[in-house]
Order: C-alpha cells, then structure tokens, then sequence
C-alpha cells in the first residue's frame, strides 16, 4: 500500500513499508496548508530545486527528523552548511535509496534563492524531478517545468505507476500542457500540483482532472491535507 499525503503546493509525503519521504516542503509558508510541520515524520526529503516555495521548510523538517536532503550538487551543497545531511546528484543521475532508486530527470525551469536584503540571486544549480520507486510503485514528480519534448522519453523509458504534474501556468505549464505531459508519460494515475496557492496560479484541479478522464487517464485533485492510497 502507498499512501500519499498532499500537504499543498508541490508538497508531496509519500509512505509505504515503513519508509516515508517528502518532496519539495513548503508548509509554513502555504497559506493553505493544513498540516503542522512538526507534525511531519520522514526519513528522506527530496528536493527538486531551489526556489523558497520548494525548500522553505527543508532544513528545519531535515534537522527534526534527522533525514537526509537529496537534491543538485549546488542546492546539497548549500543546504548542508547549515547542519544537514545531504546526497548531491545531478540530472540523469540516480541513487540507491533504502527505499528504492532515485533518478533525477531534467526540468525546464529557473533555480536560485533570492536574498532580498542582499538584492543577490544565488545560484542552486538546474532545476529537475524525481523517478523512483517506492512501495512496487514507479512514481515521477516533474517538479516546476514546461512541457518538453523528453517527457515522452520518461514515459517509453518507465512504467510509471503515479505522476505528480504541474498545472499552475504563469511559472510552470498549465493545464492544456500538463494533459499533455500526461499523455506522453503514460502514467497509471495522475495528481495535479503546483497551482491554487497562490493567485497567479490559480486553476481548477478538478476540471484538469475532468480532461483526463476524457483521455482515459485517471487522476485526482488532492486537498491540502487531504490522503489517497493506492494498493
């Protein structure tokens, strides 16, 4: 059994067989989140770039927990002079987890930490998602992209059971796009992200999710909070 836990935005918890990880946390500054982070238990967080609404919580949730940071050789970096343990990859790479193998795939998209004081951007390296598996199942997080053409590459090149996609548009592909996107990796099941926090990207989950169901792909729009398990 995998359960999913969505905790708003591109946050992602996933748990199976004891092993639980987290994608991209951004709870205590999601004005929709419903989850308290201290109230979050992982052992791995995987990080798909470096921009404040995917790493906000990443350190705090890291040193909680005593969990490992995966993300890019600059973002690992960073992250791990201020007290965390991190494992650097980079696109096209993968890493034997204990819970499964990790792939990082490419992104196109922008990656850096603002520092607003400072009027400096600092660099973190390329943007990118997540294949791995957990729990029997192949699951693929785009993290922030547009759509491109190798996603049908992801798709000939995996079985992918669960694909988290953005749809906010404005700073990722929209909603025509994702269907798309989703067309081209064939995943079994289909979870919206990215969009209704903030709103620039405000969309409609369960319409998308609609356009799917006419192109025989199942999916959900997932509630902040909210839990689907899959067998």
């Amino acid at each position: 059994m995998l359960e999913i836990r969505f905790h708003g935005h591109s946050s992602v918890q996933l748990t199976s067989e004891g092993h639980s990880i987290m994608i991209d946390p951004f709870i205590s500054g999601n004005p929709l989140a419903k989850t308290k982070l201290e109230d979050i238990h992982v052992q791995y967080i995987l990080l798909t770039h470096g921009h404040q609404d995917h790493i906000l919580d990443a350190v705090e949730l890291a040193k909680a927990n005593d969990a490992t940071i995966v993300a890019t050789h600059e973002l690992a970096t960073y992250l791990g002079w201020q007290g965390v343990k991190t494992i650097s990859m980079n696109l096209g790479g993968s890493v034997t987890l204990p819970f499964g193998k990790v792939k990082m795939t490419q992104a196109f998209h922008s990656s850096g930490v603002v520092l607003d004081d400072q009027q400096q951007i600092v660099y973190m390296g390329m943007p990118g998602g997540f294949v791995f598996e957990l729990g029997g199942k192949t699951i693929y997080h785009a993290g922030d992209t547009g759509l491109f053409g190798d996603m049908k590459l992801i798709g000939d090149s995996h079985d992918i059971d669960l694909a988290f996609l953005p749809i906010g548009d404005v700073f990722t592909m929209g909603p025509e796009d994702a269907v798309k996107a989703a067309e081209w990796i064939e995943a079994d099941y289909v979870v919206p992200i990215h969009y209704d926090t903030f709103p620039p990207i405000k969309q409609d989950g369960d319409a998308f999710v609609a356009t799917l169901a006419e192109k025989d792909i199942r999916g959900k729009a997932l509630k902040p909070g909210e839990i689907l398990r899959l067998p």
